[in-house]
């Protein structure tokens, strides 16, 4: 059995092959991860604003600097064991990174909230629209 022959135009050899479309956003909207409690606690707390959606619960915080995104996940145990609860954050962080980057404004903290059962089950396509139905709600348009 011989192996497989090489493409006989050559080009994956030349490197001449286009790169992969990324779907990563770009250096002016870079996200940044919040780790800090006071962070999730500001998000709570007035002047911040907060819209529920059937999926997920988005808290909104403008910073009034010129820095970038920062997003912040959190699911309460009402979701579930901590199984259900990583699940949860990843769809969650999935929708995120997808939407924030179109819809999402530099200089502003954003905390999503899983809810129990719907933010596991929801099909991503509507937890998208959830996020982005929110974050009109909370940029006041």
């Amino acid at each position: 059995m011989t192996p497989p022959e090489a493409p006989k135009d050559g080009n994956a050899a030349r490197g001449d092959t286009p790169p992969a479309v990324s779907v990563c956003a770009p250096e002016s909207q870079k996200m940044d991860i919040m780790a800090k409690r006071r962070d999730f606690l500001a998000c709570a707390r007035p002047p911040a604003r907060k819209q529920g959606t059937k999926g997920m619960m988005v808290q909104g915080l403008d910073r009034r600097d010129s820095g970038g995104i920062r997003i912040g996940f959190t699911c309460s145990k009402k979701v579930g064991n901590a199984v259900a609860r990583n699940r949860a954050k990843r769809r969650l962080r999935e929708a995120a990174r997808m939407i924030l980057p179109l819809h999402g404004r530099p200089g502003w903290d954003y905390v999503l909230i899983g809810r129990a059962i719907e933010t596991a089950q929801r099909p991503l396509e509507e937890l998208k629209r959830d996020l982005i139905y929110a974050l009109k709600k909370i940029h006041g348009q």
